[in-house]
């Protein structure tokens, strides 16, 4: 994230550590034992977590935030669920903490999801604070699209297939293009680019209430063990703008999809949760996203290649690591940081390769398959490029972590 945004623009609003288990009928906060200590003393005292499984955890976050990305990927893939009981906690801890909180982070409550991606994301965790854009998360596209030249960006401009030449769009008009990049869900992905594989996917469904006050005076996220939904969090304690004058946003997510009789009886489960009358409560909007993370199964690899033809690339989570992080690593090297042996450029340069650039004194090898070399006499900004003897291939996402 800090690679790719001006993160300082965002206005970034943080959450409370740590978080808010709601467990039969008791409401009991769990701390970080690497952050705050004394707090995560008191879940054993509370019988939320063990002295075997505060050690346990310690370890945890202190391996996965300390130790090089590498080698927090390096172990073999297993379901979280396997890593986890590897690690020493007890399958009472594992049901009361890690079941309803991961729930909401991989969107699905089996605790099947890659071990490798998942202590990827508890480093992330462990190395940051969770927070949002003052102005929501609908600024972080803003932000990109903000940096573009004018006129790059049209809305409401749906591309129905991909050809040779370019595009074309819904009214059957061709956009001209060198090259195209697909930064799409993964549905939308394959429709256009036939072949394409791609894993199966979570889906999520948000309900947002309005409140006459706060149910809960702090920014912090609440789960349930009994799992009747992911999560919820008072949005207009992390950021007051959330919410009108005078009222409390409330959003709380389910997996799956919304169907009949289930936002009544999340409402009645927000009751018992927060210990307040939900009753007045409006629903101000439902928001089911369909896809919204891809499944991170055991085995699946972290990353993918963005180049899937000539002039062609596929970018999104789905390419690399169900997450925000996942998505921004996946898409192509912006202009000037190609591999310099294997530059794909514009203009009168398409279609060379780039020359070895020597580093540090010492003469740089080009990639296997890349031609290099002192190449035709070429002048202006070409000089010293040559024709490729061979496609070069596409660069692999790098991992977020």
């Amino acid at each position: 994230m800090r690679a790719r945004l001006p993160l300082r623009e965002l206005r970034l609003r943080p959450f409370s550590p740590g978080m808010l288990v709601h467990d039969g009928g008791r409401r009991l906060r769990f701390a970080d034992p690497t952050r705050t200590p004394r707090q995560a003393l008191r879940g054993v005292t509370d019988r939320l977590a063990g002295p075997r499984d505060l050690a346990a955890l310690a370890a945890l976050t202190g391996f996965d935030a300390l130790a090089p990305a590498a080698l927090v990927r390096r172990p073999r893939d297993a379901s979280t669920r396997q890593a986890l009981a590897a690690a020493g906690f007890s399958e009472g801890f594992v049901e009361r903490f890690f079941r309803p909180f991961l729930s909401g982070v991989f969107l699905e409550e089996d605790l099947a999801t890659s071990s490798r991606f998942f202590h990827l994301v508890w480093r992330s965790m462990a190395r940051g604070t969770l927070c949002l854009p003052a102005s929501g998360v609908g600024a972080v596209p803003e932000l990109l699209a903000s940096a573009l030249p004018p006129g790059t960006v049209a809305l409401q401009s749906p591309v129905t297939a991909l050809t040779d030449e370019g595009v074309i769009d819904a009214d059957g008009r061709t956009v001209p293009a060198r090259a195209v990049v697909v930064a799409t869900d993964a549905a939308a992905a394959t429709r256009l680019q036939p072949g394409l594989t791609v894993p199966p996917h979570r889906t999520v469904t948000t309900y947002y209430h309005l409140a006459s006050r706060s149910p809960l005076r702090e920014p912090t996220l609440l789960t349930d063990t009994r799992r009747r939904f992911t999560n919820s969090v008072v949005l207009s304690e992390v950021h007051a703008d959330y919410a009108p004058r005078g009222y409390a946003m409330i959003a709380t997510s389910v997996l799956g999809d919304d169907s009949e009789g289930r936002e009544r009886a999340t409402r009645t489960a927000l009751a018992e949760c927060y210990g307040t009358d939900t009753s007045g409560w409006d629903l101000l909007t439902v928001r089911t996203i369909a896809g919204a993370l891809p499944a991170m199964e055991p085995g699946l690899p972290l990353s993918r290649r963005t180049r899937v033809a000539a002039g062609r690339y596929v970018c999104g989570d789905h390419r690399a690591t169900g997450s925000v992080q996942g998505a921004l690593a996946s898409g192509p090297a912006p202009p000037g940081k190609w591999p310099p042996t294997c530059a794909e450029p514009t203009g009168p340069c398409a279609g060379l390769t780039a020359p070895p650039r020597p580093s540090a004194g010492r003469r740089q090898a080009p990639r296997p398959g890349c031609r290099a070399g002192p190449g035709p006499a070429l002048r202006g900004r070409c000089a010293g490029w040559r024709p490729a003897g061979r496609d070069c291939g596409g660069r692999r996402t790098s991992s977020p972590w």
